[in-house]
C-alpha cells in the first residue's frame, strides 16, 4: 500500500471545503486532479472515503482516516517548515481558533501585528464556542487556539482578562473607578449563555448575591445594544473594551476575577512550527502596550 501526501491533502481539502470544486480552488488545482487524487487514495485503501451523492461527506472509514490524515500532513508540514525556523523568513498558513469575544476584541489587532512582524505567515481565523475551539484544535482543523483557562500544559499566556461591568454612561455608577456587584442588584442583568455565564455566576456566589439573569443573549453585539437601549447591565471581560461604544463604560468589578487567555497548539501532536513564534510575539506586544493586565 502506498499512500502519499497529495492524496491526503486532496482528501482533507474536500472535507474541509465541503466539495471538490471548492477544494480545487483552495489548492489551486483542477477539479479533476483533486478527484483523481482522492480516488487513488480510495483505491489504495480498497474502500470509499467520501459519499459523493448530495453534499459531500465522509464514510465511516473516511471519518476514521480523517484524524490520521491531519496528523500526517501536520508532521510533513512541520518537517518542511523547520528549515525556515527564522521567524522573519518562516512561511506557511496557521489556522487559529478562538471564541467570539476573543476573536472580536483581541484577534484583529494581533492579525495586524503578525502581518507586519511575520509577513510570510498567513493566519486564518475560525470562530466558535469553547467546546468547538478545543475540538478543532485536537482534530487538526486548527493549528492553534486562544484557550480560556486551559489546564496546565504547553502554551503561552497572552493575558489575564479581568471581568468588568458594562453600564450606560448615564448610569449612577458610571463615574466610579470600581463597581461592586452588590450595587447592581437593582439592575436587570443581561448575560451571554456561554463560558462567561458560569464565571459570572461564580462571581455572584463569591459576593453572596443571587444570580438571576433577566435575559440570556448569545450574540455579543446584541448584548451591547441591549445595554445601550437601557434594558439592563452586563458583565464582560476586559478584552471586550475595544468593542464598547462611547455611550457605555466598562468598569472593573468586585469581587475581582480574571480568566487566562493562552495561545497554544494541540496536546496530541507536534505544534505547527510557526505557532510558538506567533504566540511569543503576541504576548510581547500585549505586555508592551498594556492592552490587558498580565498576571
Amino acid at each position: 500500500m502506498t499512500v502519499n501526501f497529495p492524496q491526503l491533502r486532496a482528501f482533507l481539502a474536500v472535507v474541509d471545503a465541503g466539495g471538490f470544486s471548492a477544494a480545487a480552488a483552495e489548492l489551486g488545482m483542477s477539479q479533476s486532479a483533486v478527484s483523481h487524487a482522492v480516488a487513488s487514495l480510495e483505491r489504495e485503501l480498497a474502500a470509499p472515503l467520501l459519499v459523493r451523492s448530495g453534499p459531500v461527506r465522509t464514510t465511516a472509514l473516511g471519518e476514521q482516516v480523517l484524524p490520521h490524515a491531519r496528523s500526517a500532513l501536520a508532521a510533513v508540514r512541520s518537517v518542511r517548515e523547520l528549515a525556515a525556523d527564522d521567524a522573519r523568513t518562516m512561511t506557511g498558513t496557521v489556522c487559529l481558533a478562538s471564541t467570539p469575544t476573543v476573536c472580536q476584541g483581541l484577534v484583529p489587532a494581533l492579525l495586524g501585528h503578525w502581518r507586519a512582524s511575520r509577513p510570510g505567515i498567513t493566519v486564518r481565523v475560525f470562530e466558535g464556542d469553547s467546546e468547538e475551539v478545543e475540538r478543532w484544535l485536537e482534530n487538526g482543523t486548527a493549528d492553534a487556539a486562544v484557550l480560556i483557562d486551559p489546564p496546565a500544559g504547553p502554551g503561552i499566556q497572552l493575558a489575564a482578562d479581568a471581568y468588568c461591568a458594562l453600564l450606560p454612561r448615564d448610569h449612577p455608577l458610571a463615574d466610579e473607578a470600581v463597581v461592586d456587584l452588590a450595587d447592581l442588584e437593582d439592575d436587570e442583568l443581561l448575560i451571554s449563555p456561554n463560558g462567561c455565564e458560569a464565571r459570572v455566576r461564580a462571581l455572584h456566589g463569591l459576593a453572596g448575591l443571587r444570580f438571576t439573569p433577566a435575559h440570556r443573549v448569545r450574540d455579543l453585539a446584541t448584548l451591547i445594544r441591549m445595554v445601550q437601549a437601557g434594558l439592563g447591565v452586563t458583565v464582560l471581560s476586559e478584552v471586550s473594551r475595544s468593542l464598547v461604544p462611547p455611550d457605555l463604560v466598562l468598569l472593573p468589578v468586585v469581587p475581582r476575577a480574571s480568566r487566562r487567555l493562552v495561545l497554544a497548539g494541540p496536546r496530541s501532536r507536534p505544534w505547527h512550527p510557526a505557532v510558538r513564534p506567533l504566540a511569543e510575539s503576541a504576548a510581547a506586544r500585549l505586555a508592551g502596550e498594556g492592552t490587558l493586565a498580565r498576571s
